[in-house]
């Protein structure tokens, strides 16, 4: 039963070993609790086709700014909670009236879930390596469901994403996916994690996506190429057109002697 779709109540086995995430345990079988797709490893869990982002400690997420107060900035963290980045979890000191400076409404981060207490109060820090104020590029969604998939087996799919657009690129458990680079790489990518989306349930995925990629650049080298030939041709017209009225030129040139010529003899024959 290797990445089979499944429905909530489906059996999934006779070992109670085996219950993991998405599952749960009746009268000594596992059972699915979800409609989605089950992945055998270890354990068997269900990955769900869809729903809402829960915050977990230690988690990597895209938040927006959407308040400040006096000593938190307010994130949108794509779930039913908010996410609080208090100022003292900032890398470096901030005084309150400097705080619009560095976060602004609408600025957007890579952030760690630092803690997530009973009543679901979310507490963010930017304080590690690697999490920081987004700037530039693209911010894609993607249902948090589908997160493992982009990532792929110990982080397969996002590394071959990278190396074959050339993008900068981070997935955030949230569903949010921060890319950077240039606009017709991004544009390659960000097709890419579209199909990795509608696929997603499907074997090979991470060889299928690599064939894309590489024919969407084989296709973008040939139409360079065209590009390139078409410069030629029109450079060839041109140089013909040029050569046309240098021709022109003469011509002109050796009809006006000729006039005078017979003018001359003219004027000797009177």
């Amino acid at each position: 039963m290797d990445r089979e779709i499944v429905v909530p109540g489906q059996l999934l086995s006779d070992n109670t070993n085996e219950s993991g995430s998405g599952t749960y345990v009746k009268e000594g079988k596992v059972y699915s609790l979800l409609y989605g797709v089950a992945n055998v490893k270890n354990r068997i869990s269900v990955i769900p086709f869809s729903g809402k982002y829960i915050p977990s400690r230690k988690d990597l997420v895209i938040g927006t700014v959407f308040e400040t107060t006096s000593s938190n900035w307010i994130f949108d963290i794509g779930s039913p909670y908010d996410g609080l980045l208090h100022v003292s979890e900032y890398p470096r000191r901030v005084e309150s009236s400097m705080m619009r400076e560095i976060f602004n409404i609408g600025d957007c981060a890579i952030l760690r879930i630092k803690d997530v207490d009973a009543s679901m109060k979310i507490e963010l820090t930017l304080r590690e390596k690697g999490l920081r104020k987004i700037k530039g590029g693209r911010l894609l969604e993607v249902p948090p469901t589908k997160v493992p998939r982009v990532i792929g087996h110990n982080g397969s799919m996002v590394s071959m994403l990278k190396k074959e657009t050339d993008c900068e690129i981070f997935v955030g458990q949230n569903g949010r996916i921060w890319i950077n680079g240039k606009d017709e790489n991004m544009d390659k990518l960000s097709e890419a994690i579209d199909m990795i989306i509608r696929e997603s349930h499907t074997s090979g995925l991470t060889d299928k996506i690599s064939q894309f990629l590489q024919i969407e650049e084989e296709d973008t080298k040939v139409g360079e190429e065209v590009a390139d030939v078409d410069i030629e041709q029109g450079e060839v017209v041109e140089d013909i057109n040029s050569a046309d009225e240098e021709d022109g030129e003469d011509t002109d040139k050796v009809d006006e002697t000729s006039r005078k010529v017979d003018q001359l003899l003219d004027a000797e024959e009177n």
